[in-house]
Order: structure tokens, then C-alpha cells, then sequence
């Protein structure tokens, strides 16, 4: 009968030992080392023969995560794993999953193409940039969601006179799912970006005015385009401003826009270590969403229960 096992790279340490606690066994046992030219070597301690092997790794920069995690699947695969499952809390290079200008790159595909390729079996992943990534791979995909934990927050909280914003017309999905689970109105902004890691706020679709406005968004690399919602909804005659976001990336200067924002609190998970964490932002675990959903794809029992399926 094949066994269970779960391991960890190096990007998110805390986050795999935290979904480990919550399966009740200790992380499998990997020697990950850097050499001086930067080449990384991977050795599994333990004997996986036969085993099916989790490997938790989040793919955010620097780039060598990811060469970690196509690494640690080579070697699983040349073990002799049973099977190998990409536990991708983050799964990076995602925004570039179209091709929008002419001479450019699908990293999205391209990396679908690696993990594939490395010889995965399965990725679980959470709150993908774009849904449609799942048909990068011609694997099996297993995509959470982070609402689970965040609405649970922001409901505890019982907020007054709560409406949801989405911070572009992208992102109006998820907000509305957000919106129908907290029974707040919508609003949605409408943003042009005039370059590359820039956003411009240009109008504000819904009443802000006298209300408290929780944005949602699934990512926040350096935060432009947050705070220039923040302050837009502030002009419009929001009260209390609030952020919530899967994947917090918090590039540059990222950490001192925030600051400066006017936001009262923003809440991200852990899929990416928040280094050097200020008071404004709150981490929720999804150790347990994790934990589940390995659990039960390795009984081959169904995960759906774990999806937010009605997307609203």
C-alpha cells in the first residue's frame, strides 16, 4: 500500500510546517543546498519508493524557487515516487497568461510546461490570477480558494454598513462572490494603466460615500494599484478602508505605500512569507484548505467541498 508523505522547499518553510501539524506528521526529511556558483542540489533523505509525495513550494520571486520545485520533482520522480503532487501555494508568473502584445512570452503555459515536463502528477494550487490556467496543464489541477478563510474574518467582524470594491474590472468575480457571502453592495473601479507595475485610478462605479469599503483583490506585488484604489474611495467619502488578498508579493517599496495609504488593516494569507511585517497587515493561515485537500486527494476522495464554487 502506498504511503503519504509531505516535504518542503525552502520559500515557504512556515506555511509547510503548518499544513504538516494540521495532517499530523512531521515533514519527510530533504537536504536542499545552494552551491557557490548558485546551482541547487536536492537529496530526500527518507526512502520514497513507492510513496506518493507532496512537495509544498511556493513560486514566487526569486526565480530559484521555482527552479527548487522542478528540482525537488526530478529527484522525487527519480526515487521512485509513486506519484508526485506540486503543492503551489503561489504560483508564480501567472500575469502573463495571454499573449496582449507581439513578441512576447505565455510564462503562465511556459511554466505549466515545466512542472509537467519535471514529471508532476497533480498541482494544488490557490487562487490562480486567471482561472483558465488549470488548462495550461495536461495534468490534474486541484484550484482553492482563499474566501473561506478571509470571509470567515471579515463576517466575525460584523463591519457596519459594508460594501465590497473590486480595484479593477478584472477582479469584479471575486468581489461579488465576497459581496453576496458578507450580504454587502458592490462597487467597482475602473482603472487605466499606463505602463507596467503603474496604476491610474479613473472613475468609481457604485456609492462610497458614509460606507466601509473592504477591497479585494488576489494579488498585491507593489501595491499601486491598492493604494490608489484606498485613496480613491477616501476622496469618494469612505469611512474606514480594509484590504483583503491571497497572495501578498509586496515588491519595492511595496510595504511603505501601504503605510501611507490610508488603509485600516489589510488581511493576507500565508501562501508567501510576509518579511519584515507591519502592524497594518494581518496573516490568516490556509494550512487547513492545504492540509484537506492533500489528505483527500491522496484517499481519492472528492475535494470539491473545499472549492468556492458559486463564484457569484
Amino acid at each position: 500500500m502506498s504511503t503519504f508523505k509531505v516535504f518542503s522547499g525552502r520559500s515557504n518553510r512556515p506555511l509547510a510546517e503548518k499544513i504538516a501539524a494540521e495532517i499530523g506528521d512531521p515533514l519527510g526529511r530533504c537536504e536542499i543546498k545552494t552551491f557557490s556558483d548558485g546551482e541547487i542540489w536536492v537529496k530526500y533523505s527518507d526512502n520514497i519508493r513507492g510513496s506518493d509525495v507532496f512537495i509544498i513550494q511556493s513560486t514566487n520571486p526569486p526565480a530559484e524557487n521555482l527552479i527548487e520545485l522542478l528540482i525537488m520533482i526530478d529527484a522525487a520522480k527519480r526515487a521512485s515516487a509513486r506519484k508526485v503532487a506540486a503543492v503551489i501555494p503561489y504560483f508564480g508568473y501567472a500575469r502573463q497568461d495571454r499573449k496582449d502584445q507581439p513578441r512576447v512570452s505565455v510564462t503562465a503555459k511556459l511554466v505549466a510546461n515545466l512542472i509537467t515536463e519535471a514529471g508532476a502528477d497533480r498541482v494544488i494550487t490557490m487562487d490562480l490570477h486567471a482561472p483558465q490556467i488549470q488548462g495550461f496543464f495536461d495534468i490534474p489541477v486541484d484550484h482553492l480558494y482563499s474566501s473561506a478563510v478571509l470571509v470567515k474574518y471579515f463576517k466575525k467582524r460584523k463591519i457596519s454598513n459594508l460594501a465590497v470594491a473590486s480595484p479593477d474590472v478584472g477582479g469584479i468575480k471575486m468581489a461579488r462572490a465576497y459581496a453576496k457571502r458578507l450580504e454587502a453592495e458592490l462597487i467597482v473601479i475602473d482603472k487605466r494603466r499606463p505602463r507596467q507595475n503603474e496604476a491610474e485610478i479613473m472613475n468609481i462605479i457604485g456609492d462610497a460615500k458614509g460606507k466601509n469599503i473592504l477591497i479585494v483583490d488576489d494579488l498585491v506585488d507593489t501595491a499601486g494599484t491598492l493604494c490608489n484604489a484606498a485613496r480613491a474611495l477616501k476622496s469618494a467619502g469612505a469611512k474606514d478602508v480594509y484590504a483583503a488578498c491571497t497572495h501578498p508579493v509586496l515588491s519595492g517599496n511595496a510595504i511603505d505605500r501601504l503605510g501611507a495609504s490610508g488603509l485600516s488593516k489589510m488581511i493576507v494569507t500565508d501562501s508567501i512569507v510576509v518579511r519584515n511585517n507591519p502592524a497594518l497587515i494581518e496573516v490568516e493561515s490556509v494550512a487547513h484548505i492545504f492540509a484537506e485537500a492533500m489528505k483527500r486527494t491522496f484517499k481519492h476522495m472528492s475535494i470539491s467541498s473545499l472549492f468556492d464554487i458559486d463564484k457569484g
